[in-house]
């Protein structure tokens, strides 16, 4: 895996791309000089988790034979105050499973991505505390 990093206009806009040419734009507040542009790199690590467990909640719903129509995601954290760096100290994450879905087998999804498959909240479940919920909206009732 690699990654490369380049400055794209001002001083902390930049352009992040991998192997593939796939890219994303973070940037600093402008509390601190960014021109907000892009996306802060604390809030791409929360994307990143719930990205990584999107992908492990649908796979497990997949083969669990459920039909899983959509998936929404929300996060929220809390960081330290007053310090540098300031880490996550506390996060809820909260899936909406969307689908004729059974609450066993779902529960059961969110479970195993969160406790087990996710690699980033096993990263950051070493410096905070990670809360997570889920609701079945079923649609087609």
């Amino acid at each position: 895996m690699e990654v490369n990093i380049k400055r794209k206009s001002g001083k902390f806009h930049l352009q992040s791309f991998n192997e593939d040419g796939l890219t994303v734009e973070t940037d600093a507040s402008e509390e601190i000089g960014g021109t907000n542009k892009g996306v802060r790199p604390m809030q791409m690590v929360l994307m990143a988790m719930g990205s990584c467990s999107a992908i492990d909640v649908i796979m497990i719903l997949d083969k669990q034979k459920q039909p899983l129509e959509d998936i929404k995601i929300n996060i929220k954290a809390q960081r330290e105050e007053d310090k540098t760096p300031s880490l996550f100290t506390h996060i809820d994450i909260h899936f909406k499973l969307i689908g004729d879905i059974e609450l066993k087998k779902a529960k059961r999804a969110v479970e195993l991505s969160m406790d087990k498959y996710c690699s980033v909240a096993q990263i950051l479940k070493k410096t905070a505390t990670i809360d997570y919920s889920f609701e079945i909206i079923n649609e087609s009732k």
